[in-house]
């Protein structure tokens, strides 16, 4: 790996289907990953259970976007072990600032209590991490990110790897071959985070509507 990665290299990895992981908080420098195989949500199959229905409808919070990113990034890595060291932490504030890396943010009150971010490059979102201090927070998180790309017109939500709780939410495990035929489909559409008349309501995205203002 060469000594200075930069902003766009590290876009021109995604382009690829890599991306950088630390060893630790602590460790220097990052090491590219390109999984056998990959975990990604089918976007228009995102699994709304009844108990997460019921937390996205009746519980007091509220969704933000790109309100805190910093510290939606810090809270991921707030946790005994985490891939995400300083080098890593600045170069997603680099592609913030430049409008490639985004965090959709749970609040309750004042307390940001759960949020996801991840990078944007043409129609794919490829999620980086999540937190959550409030019981199903990352979950309503994803519920509402997964509503707003689907209005973006995205395609493809990247999940890197897929564990137990990303499964129960419908996320799939796909082959290195097939997630890079998606990929190259998803970088061919113009999408966007912020798509115009994007009006989300907690019934929207429970019924998984897309509605406009």
């Amino acid at each position: 790996m060469p000594e200075k990665i930069t902003p766009q290299l590290l876009l021109s990895a995604y382009a690829a289907g890599v991306f950088p992981m630390a060893q630790s908080t602590t460790s220097k420098g990052m090491h590219w990953v390109d999984p056998h195989h990959r975990g990604i949500f089918d976007l228009d199959n995102f699994h709304i259970s009844h108990s997460l229905s019921r937390r996205i409808a009746h519980w007091n919070y509220t969704i933000r976007t790109n309100f805190d990113f910093a510290a939606t990034v810090t809270a991921c890595a707030d946790r005994e072990e985490t891939w995400i060291n300083a080098e890593i932490f600045s170069l997603y504030q680099s592609l913030h600032a430049r409008g490639f890396a985004h965090s959709l943010e749970v609040w309750e009150g004042a307390e940001m209590v759960g949020g996801v971010y991840g990078v944007t490059l043409g129609g794919a979102f490829f999620g980086e991490s999540m937190f959550s201090r409030r019981t199903d927070a990352s979950k309503v998180a994803l519920a509402w990110l997964v509503h707003r790309l689907r209005a973006g017109g995205f395609t493809l939500f990247d999940t890197q790897f897929i564990t137990p709780h990303l499964a129960s939410l419908g996320a799939i495990e796909i082959s290195r071959e097939a997630y890079h035929k998606r990929l190259a489909t998803a970088l061919a559409i113009d999408a966007t985070f912020d798509p115009m008349g994007y009006d989300p309501t907690p019934h929207s995205v429970r019924q998984r509507k897309i509605q406009t203002s």
